[in-house]
């Protein structure tokens, strides 16, 4: 079977139904607080759009073979923590498109842009501890982790069993020179393999 073809893109108005089916599956949001109802979807999908417009780069749209996969991109967490500021990367695919490797390239395209095109020197991820399907994709993408930096999620009472965060990190490849910078708006990574 033949590897999709996957990209990372600035959202579409289109795009709004597939994140909100995805937003609302209680499996794929089984490590988060709770789904999400649509308005809370179509708010989320303004702020990543206005977020990209802005900075040009966050929580990108992920295509897989022109269809809507998910998102994966890059962000500045909204929370205090003893390693913030930073920047995590993280995402989130629709329940069809697990199983395909379709995550792991999409995270690759974000960590290239992260080191290659920003310049940053370090990317952290975050999630769960008992989000063992996100840790072993951290873990493969090269992210380490070291017992003493995890945390409780700030935003979740005490007692909730998502609250004890794992922290990773992964710093820029020794001797890697980011590129020189291109126009922010034309700067979403793309990847066709």
């Amino acid at each position: 079977m033949a590897l999709p073809v996957v990209l990372l893109r600035q959202w579409r108005d289109g795009d709004l139904a597939g994140f909100c089916e995805m937003n609302a599956d209680p499996e794929v949001m089984r490590f988060f607080p709770k789904p999400l109802t649509p308005s809370e979807s179509a708010d989320m999908l303004a702020r990543l759009r206005e977020g990209i417009e802005r900075r040009g780069w966050g929580l990108w749209a992920v295509e897989a073979d022109g269809r809507l996969a998910g998102l994966t991109g890059l962000a500045e967490p909204a929370f205090t923590s003893r390693f913030t500021p930073c920047v995590e990367i993280g995402w989130r695919l629709r329940r069809e498109f697990w199983g395909r490797g379709i995550a792991c390239r999409a995270a690759c395209l974000a960590q290239s842009h992260a080191f290659d095109r920003l310049g940053l020197a370090e990317l952290v991820s975050f999630t769960a501890g008992i989000n063992l399907p996100s840790r072993r994709l951290m873990e493969r993408l090269g992210f380490a982790r070291d017992p003493g930096d995890d945390f409780d999620h700030p935003w979740l009472p005490e007692g909730h069993p998502l609250r004890p965060h794992v922290l990773y990190r992964k710093r820029r490849p020794a001797g890697a020179e980011p590129a020189p910078q291109l126009s922010a708006r034309k700067s979403v990574p793309r990847g066709r393999e």
